[in-house]
């Protein structure tokens, strides 16, 4: 120690410099280095290129239910991730499917929604408050399942609020709902799908008016509209009046394709429709006609006596059976005077009949009863476009002239025959003769590389190239400017542990000078050749001809060493 500093630091950072000298001298070492340094990084790529696609088992999970799907993986040994913050739980591509089925027979994901198997869990003496409630939420978590079903649908919650009799009309409280859903990533619901949930939800509930349920979507946009509500559009009229016009459409182009081709005529359609519904009542009253008999609705006869009363009268017989106001007979009222003489009380009474005679007869009626259809079709545009027919000219090239006017003539009669065109109504109609450009017939072509197939596998293929060309560059830059350094430094830098070759296995005698003296090796003998593994003799006569050339003063050395033993 000098200068209270201990020299064995500077011991060991010679020997540190020492070492680190004789491993940069040693071109071995770079060569090793370099080529663990290529494997490595191969073997990093490859692995990277075996990575499996990791894709998307189920998002949203709740806790529990990411526990034990978690729990079932690691007891399968199947690898995962976590994606989009912790809420995606990913899994190789090849096995999404797979495991989706065996999860589900266990059972998973449970889900929030809880159904009628609540009521299998009560506990005794449960109160008819807790069995109620118990009841609802089986129900909603029902519906909520049963709406789940639906491919645009996520996730579904279901909100019901029963509905509570009352002896009073007053305190009478209907049912309501309201259904909240998670639509899937770029989905959405049509307007029939909407009123099929609300027709569901409706008729599972007791009641239950179907204005009274509520759909939202995870935006908060309502999806249910009451009918007549939102300036009384409907979804459904929409889709009636597109339907028709498409149908139009193509009945115009699938009657003009055979004369002119497909993708040389289109066709758009104008469709105006009265969706208004309207009731019609008439009654009309007509008289008898042709001589037809009228029926009789009601008849009334009266009849009325007025006169004496010296009516029929006595034992049934002949006399009593006499009208009233004749002669009595002689035998029984003989006459007071003999000479024939009348008397003045001779005359009868004055005597009066009425009848009155009141029929009804009924009266022609006709009762008409329309009701007209929902969707009246009042009015149709229709406007086609046709493209140039191909000709030749007088030089023999491909040209395009316009139709002329009676071919134009032939495709409107054609369209006014399809389109069932009417003047009464309004229709309007007209027809085009004008060059197409010529990147119609690409349209609606969707390029090959744009398939999900063919991205899927030349991503794979990427992969594995740029594990291949990464390889490639690394002997190229690395393991090979190393290995021919190694080569090059080999045969005149070689270790001085090295043993000498076996034939130099005697006493090495003295090495003359410059000046013709000889002198003791003192230093020590270059190293041998590595030994050769074939043994054959020509390998071995090659061996040593190239150590002659390599070192030739120590095959000089070897032969002097060879001529002083045999003397």
């Amino acid at each position: 120690m000098s200068n209270g500093t201990p020299t064995r630091p500077s011991g060991n950072a010679n020997g540190a410099e020492a070492l680190w000298a004789r491993l940069r001298a040693n071109p071995l070492v770079p060569l090793l280095v370099g080529g663990a340094a290529v494997i490595a990084l191969v073997a990093a790529l490859l692995m990277w290129a075996s990575t499996p696609d990791y894709r998307v088992l189920y998002s949203n999970l709740s806790e529990a239910d990411g526990g034990r799907i978690i729990g079932e993986l690691e007891s399968r040994a199947v690898p995962y991730r976590f994606a989009e913050g912790g809420r995606a739980l990913m899994v190789p591509g090849d096995q999404v499917h797979r495991l989706r089925l065996q999860l589900a027979e266990q059972g998973l994901p449970e889900g929030g929604n809880v159904g009628f198997e609540i009521m299998d869990r009560q506990a005794f003496g449960i109160s008819q408050f807790a069995e109620r409630v118990n009841f609802q939420r089986g129900l909603q978590g029902e519906l909520a399942a049963s709406i789940e079903a639906l491919g645009p649908v996520a996730r579904a919650r279901v909100h019901l609020s029963m509905a509570k009799p009352s002896v009073f009309i007053r305190d009478r409280e209907p049912a309501k709902a309201s259904v909240v859903l998670t639509l899937e990533s770029g989905r959405a619901l049509g307007e029939g799908q909407v009123n099929a949930i609300v027709h569901m939800v409706s008729g599972s509930v007791p009641e239950l008016a179907m204005e009274d349920v509520t759909v939202v979507d995870q935006a908060g946009r309502l999806l249910s509209r009451p009918e007549g509500g939102a300036g009384g559009l409907d979804g459904s009229q929409l889709d009636y009046v597109r339907d028709l016009e498409r149908g139009y459409r193509q009945r115009i182009e699938s009657i003009l394709a055979p004369i002119l081709g497909r993708d040389r005529v289109r066709a758009q359609v104008v469709a105006q429709v009265d969706f208004s519904r309207r009731e019609q009542t008439s009654e009309r009253y007509g008289p008898n006609q042709n001589g037809n008999p009228a029926a009789v609705r009601s008849r009334q006869l009266n009849e009325q006596y007025r006169g004496g009363d010296e009516l029929a009268a006595g034992v049934p017989g002949a006399l009593s059976n006499t009208p009233p106001g004749s002669a009595p007979s002689p035998i029984q009222n003989p006459p007071d005077n003999q000479d024939g003489a009348d008397t003045g009380d001779a005359d009868p009474p004055v005597r009066r009949l009425n009848q009155d005679s009141v029929i009804n007869y009924e009266v022609d009626r006709d009762v008409t009863h329309v009701q007209h259809q929902r969707a009246r079709l009042d009015r149709l545009s229709v406007a086609v476009v046709v493209d140039y027919r191909d000709a030749v000219d007088d030089q023999g090239q491909a040209v395009s002239e316009p139709l002329d006017a009676e071919q134009l003539e032939r495709i409107r009669q054609l369209v006014r025959q399809a389109m069932g065109f009417s003047e009464e109504r309004g229709d309007g109609l007209e027809v085009v003769n004008s060059p197409f450009t010529k990147d119609v017939d690409t349209l609606g072509r969707q390029d090959w590389w744009r398939d999900p197939f063919w991205q899927t596998l030349l991503l794979s293929l990427g992969r594995w190239l740029l594990v291949g060309l990464a390889a490639l560059l690394l002997f190229l830059f690395v393991v090979r400017p190393l290995l021919r350094r190694f080569l090059e430094q080999r045969p005149t830098q070689r270790p001085a542990t090295a043993a000498p070759a076996p034939v130099a296995a005697a006493p090495y005698a003295a090495r003359p000078d410059a000046d013709g003296a000889d002198q003791n090796m003192d230093a020590e003998p270059p190293p041998r050749r590595r030994r050769r593994q074939n043994g054959a003799h020509e390998q071995n006569l090659k061996d040593l001809q190239e150590m002659a050339q390599e070192d030739p003063a120590m095959v000089a050395m070897i032969v002097r060493s060879w001529m002083n033993r045999h003397d």
